[in-house]
């Protein structure tokens, strides 16, 4: 099955709750992730069927299909893709179920976002291990994007980002020449077409093309009138 991009994970966080789902995404968008936010089994099963996730934090509890069963299809259809189960059920036996269906994790609300953001990372490491896989660098003639140092250069000098904001040039660099739309990078970066405005997304390009400028490469990041930004191999 397909996989995402090396470098940034690309991760579904399925959950019923809008408060924890929405805090999850950003949390993990703030870790450097790409994040797609769903609420309701068969959508999750729909989007984890292709193949195109790196990790799946997956609620148990859903409307229209369980987690359970959503993991028991993804796995009958051959999809392997790391997935960390999330309950409020604690019983030995549940956490068994889960892990005997072919989750590779499971984690009791409430749980503390750092022990899933390590659990996840752990996860990630053993299926890079596995597929013998390694963060690729993003290098666009002097621009350089490291997601797995998570830095940026220009010609040999660093350009310093927040993580949002490396998370946005990572964004628009992994699609070179590309026009990504606002909602677009609303998604990927701020895992969640609500979580933000695109003023908010507007104000970040700022900052991020300010700082390109720094180092004199303000020219690769590119507005598309209307639509969204590009950053250009020239």
């Amino acid at each position: 099955m397909p996989v995402a991009s090396a470098g940034v994970a690309r991760v579904l966080v399925v959950d019923d709750e809008p408060g924890i789902r929405t805090a999850v995404a950003r949390g993990l968008v703030a870790e450097g992730m790409e994040v797609v936010a769903l609420s309701d089994g068969p959508s999750a099963l729909k989007a984890a069927l292709t193949g195109s996730f790196d990790a799946i934090v997956l609620d148990i509890i859903l409307p229209g299909l369980s987690g359970y069963r959503v993991l028991e299809q993804l796995r009958a259809g051959g999809v392997d893709t790391p997935v960390l189960l999330v309950s409020a059920k604690d019983g030995e036996f549940d956490q068994a179920d889960g892990l005997d269906l072919g989750a590779d994790g499971y984690l009791v609300k409430p749980f503390a976002f750092v022990v899933l953001v390590a659990q996840l990372r752990a996860m990630l490491r053993r299926r890079d291990a596995a597929l013998g896989r390694t963060g690729q660098r993003v290098r666009l003639g002097p621009l350089v994007v490291d997601p797995v140092a998570r830095s940026v250069s220009w010609e040999n000098e660093t350009v310093e980002l927040s993580p949002r904001e490396f998370g946005l040039l990572h964004a628009l660099a992994s699609r070179p020449d590309t026009a990504v739309a606002k909602d677009e990078l609303l998604r990927l970066v701020w895992g969640d077409e609500q979580a933000a405005s695109r003023n908010v997304v507007e104000v970040y390009v700022g900052y991020v093309r300010r700082k390109l400028e720094a180092v004199g490469a303000g020219h690769v990041l590119k507005t598309v009138r209307g639509y969204g930004y590009i950053v250009g191999s020239q």
